[in-house]
């Protein structure tokens, strides 16, 4: 006969295999951190469930249970929601920089809710960079195996060898870090010139893959703009502004279930999502920031 648990007693930690949702991927979903830093909030004691203080992140959670980070209830999680962002040059993809320097989300639009990015763009790269509050949904934009091509155009200095660029095709090497297969070309217009532009895209996006890439050919890099990420592009959205995708493209795109479904559920988010996008990219009507940090259609998209 199995022993049972009461029902306001602490789940036992060694029970984690048992239905219920990992303690870290629900803080994550519910829009208050990522996972990582879900655990490190846990070992500094901050998180606790029916009253006892978590020590480790190797807990499932049930319905029912009452969870606490800082003294306050988990808030129920939102429905999933991705924002599109065109990040200028300048700041840093983090909620807190050691240095001081400004941040992404210090500069967001303060209606939005706690976000999470899909990978990261360095201080001095800029263009898009997609936004969600949910952080599992956010850890498995990320994952190359999902196979997302990410586009950069790339404005790079020094002399330029189309046969070199196409053998990236092959994934390169460089400092003993290994690259996987890369598309670049030479713009046709920039032939000749000290400064060209070549287009890259690559699906693992690993730490300032682009930039070490074009130093091993003896280029260097002094613009890098992404502009697309899987099926999501920037277009003409304007530096600092933010639009949220349509609900309906999210269920296109990312096989979310209706939002009638959610609303039985909340929790369940990301949970319900396949593991490949359907449907064509995502194509958005031209946009500009409006005075309130949000964006509004253009009146006259040709001008």
């Amino acid at each position: 006969m199995t022993k049972s648990t009461p029902k306001n007693s602490a789940p036992d930690e060694s029970e984690s295999s048992e239905k219920g949702e990992r303690i870290a991927k629900l803080m994550a979903r519910a829009g208050l951190c990522s996972r990582r830093e879900a655990e490190v909030w846990i070992a500094d004691g901050r998180v606790s469930v029916n009253g006892k203080v978590l020590t480790s992140a190797a807990l499932n959670v049930k319905p029912g249970d009452e969870v606490m980070v800082d003294g306050k209830q988990l808030p129920t999680a939102e429905r999933t929601r991705l924002w599109l962002y065109h990040k200028p040059i300048g700041l840093v993809t983090t909620h807190k920089d050691e240095k001081n320097r400004s941040t992404v989300f210090s500069k967001l639009p303060k209606n939005l809710p706690r976000v999470v990015s899909v990978g990261r763009l360095d201080i001095n790269s800029e263009g898009l960079l997609l936004l969600t509050n949910d952080g599992a949904l956010a850890r498995e934009l990320e994952l190359p195996a999902r196979g997302w091509r990410r586009t950069y155009r790339v404005r790079v200095h020094g002399r330029v060898d189309p046969d070199r660029l196409a053998r990236l095709k092959h994934g390169v090497t460089v400092e003993g870090v290994s690259y996987g297969p890369i598309q670049a070309k030479l713009d046709e217009s920039s032939g000749g010139k000290a400064n060209s532009w070549v287009t890259v895209v690559l699906t693992e996006g690993k730490n300032r893959e682009v930039r070490r890439v074009m130093e091993h050919m003896g280029l260097t890099v002094n613009r890098l703009i992404r502009t697309s990420y899987g099926p999501f592009q920037l277009g003409p959205l304007e530096s600092e502004a933010v639009e949220e995708i349509p609900r309906h493209v999210l269920r296109e795109q990312l096989g979310l279930k209706a939002e009638s479904d959610e609303k039985e559920n909340p929790r369940e988010g990301w949970a319900r999502a396949k593991k490949k996008p359907a449907g064509p990219n995502y194509k958005r009507k031209p946009t500009q920031k409006s005075r309130a940090g949000g964006v509004k259609p253009l009146r006259n998209p040709g001008k």
